[in-house]
């Protein structure tokens, strides 16, 4: 930490960041670590966590041999190290996750060599349309799990198996394009009235599968039962904790809405939001949450706002429909071969 208590690049020579150093996948292949969360944000507090991301090259035997890297997670010290070959494809669908790696502030870059330099001044290649759907999905998700955690709260149980029932529905929609086709049979889901006494009504499904894989079945049940698993936790829930939960997935949708509208309408990737800094520390500071722990009417009075402005930068952006994947591949291409040629 420097003077001001926010991490610096004398982080890495922690001990607790040793394998940066060790690992054979990290080590000289490493061209880029910068911080991630809250502090790449600009909303960070006291308690905030320290978050690393990377990118590490692959080696020549990924490339050319017979090993494989995708990513080193270092659960301890919070950090994850997408290999090369990794992060090009999620650049390329303009994943939040990574492509605000693009974006970070110059000082909150703790290591970056020439190859990690000419990344980002790559940066603009990876830009396209495909913001709207990954950034308007995540925010969805973000919104659902404000609905789902508010519903749980304030509904009558007959509400909240209808809401359980919607978000278990919605999740099956999915599920088509990530499991086996369900021509050899069907799931139908349902609410009716229960034979449980602590239960007025309760989700049913009349489940008709032949010769369908196990595994993705366990798969399909697995989701299911985790979005009712969340719901029934609301006997155990923590106040307090539930509602900095929430006010920071409020403040991470509204993070959203602006990085995606500077993405479609300036081109521009900007993680750290210093001109909104104020309004979103304020929202995790719970300024917009009600004694009920709701949300005043002018956070999604805001919320609409900010969704109007995503559809309109998604119709006026000068952003092409798709990256342009053929500069991207003469870059990758560049890269690999210097690696090839032991000139890494």
């Amino acid at each position: 930490m420097n003077q001001n208590g926010k991490p610096d690049r004398t982080l890495l020579e922690n001990q607790d960041y040793n394998f940066i150093k060790t690992d054979k996948h990290l080590g000289k292949h490493v061209i880029l670590l910068g911080l991630a969360g809250s502090y790449s944000y600009g909303t960070n507090n006291e308690s905030s966590d320290i978050d690393i991301r990377g990118i590490a090259l692959n080696q020549k035997s990924d490339l050319i041999g017979m090993t494989n890297f995708e990513q080193y997670v270092d659960q301890k010290t919070d950090t994850t190290i997408y290999s090369f070959r990794k992060i090009i494809t999620l650049l390329l669908n303009c994943n939040p996750n990574t492509i605000e790696l693009l974006g970070l502030n110059p000082e909150h870059y703790l290591y970056l060599n020439r190859i990690g330099e000419e990344l980002l001044a790559n940066r603009s290649l990876f830009l396209s349309k495909r913001a709207v759907h990954s950034f308007g999905g995540y925010a969805d998700a973000q919104l659902r799990r404000l609905q789902n955690a508010l519903a749980r709260d304030s509904y009558p149980q007959r509400e909240k198996e209808l809401h359980i029932f919607h978000s278990v529905r919605n999740a099956m929609y999915e599920f088509q394009n990530r499991y086996s086709s369900f021509e050899n049979g069907s799931l139908k889901l349902y609410v009716d009235v229960s034979g449980n006494p602590q239960l007025e009504t309760e989700i049913f499904v009349d489940a008709d599968l032949r010769h369908y894989p196990l595994r993705d079945y366990k798969n399909i049940w697995a989701e299911m039962n985790n979005i009712v698993r969340d719901y029934d936790k609301i006997g155990k829930r923590n106040k307090k904790k539930d509602d900095n939960h929430l006010n920071k997935h409020a403040m991470h949708l509204i993070r959203l809405f602006l990085m995606a509208i500077d993405i479609l309408e300036k081109g521009e990737i900007h993680t750290y939001r210093e001109k909104e800094h104020n309004l979103l520390l304020s929202i995790r500071n719970g300024e917009f949450q009600k004694a009920d722990g709701t949300f005043r009417s002018e956070f999604y009075e805001m919320l609409t706002g900010y969704e109007k402005a995503l559809e309109r930068a998604a119709r006026e952006t000068a952003l092409p429909d798709e990256p342009d994947r053929e500069a991207v591949e003469a870059f990758v291409m560049r890269v690999n071969r210097k690696v090839v040629t032991d000139e890494i």
